[in-house]
């Protein structure tokens, strides 16, 4: 099965993450998107998804790709002064879950999290850094792209795969009058 997810790039694999983790002392947890505390202090590790996609882009190609989608929930106001979960607890409850669960270590990581202000989004992982008083996880926002943009403009050499960029393979098409 395919790893590498169509379109997208610098992409950070469960294991790199995991191993980030495990080599830092035990500090908080933090997880922030732009520089900003996303997930508040006192939030659960809810969930831990393996998700396995298969897809067909607009030009025609499948894919499949693995996923570990790790959901993450607000806290009470009691947990919320409690303060945020250490690396060492986050670990602790994803090495739980992956006695049961197969979850691929080169399978991309993604956090997914939403309250009532903010929609529920699976965000990327573009990094981690460590303060003397906190581990931060850097967050992105996902994107929507063309899979098949390589294949509309420029098919692989020697292929006679993919879509010219006039056949419109990636653009909206006109409805089709059924009578």
């Amino acid at each position: 099965m395919t790893q590498t997810i169509p379109g997208l790039t610098d992409q950070t694999i469960t294991a790199a993450l995991l191993a980030n983790l495990r080599a830092l002392p035990q500090r908080p947890l933090v997880f922030q998107l732009h520089g900003e505390t996303l997930v508040p202090p006192g939030y659960h590790v809810t969930e831990v998804k393996a998700v396995t996609i298969e897809a067909m882009d607009c030009g025609g190609k499948a894919s499949a790709w693995r996923e570990t989608v790790i959901q993450l929930m607000d806290g009470s106001a009691e947990e919320a002064a409690a303060g945020f979960m250490t690396n060492r607890k986050f670990l602790a409850i994803y090495d739980r879950v992956v006695k049961h669960i197969p979850v691929r270590e080169d399978a991309e990581v993604r956090f997914e999290y939403g309250n009532a202000s903010t929609p529920a989004m699976q965000y990327h992982v573009t990094h981690v850094e460590t303060q003397p008083d906190r581990i931060i996880v850097h967050l992105r926002t996902p994107g929507v792209q063309c899979k098949a943009g390589d294949s509309c403009g420029a098919p692989a050499a020697g292929t006679d795969e993919g879509c010219a960029p006039e056949s419109g393979c990636c653009t909206p098409q006109a409805p089709i009058s059924l009578g």
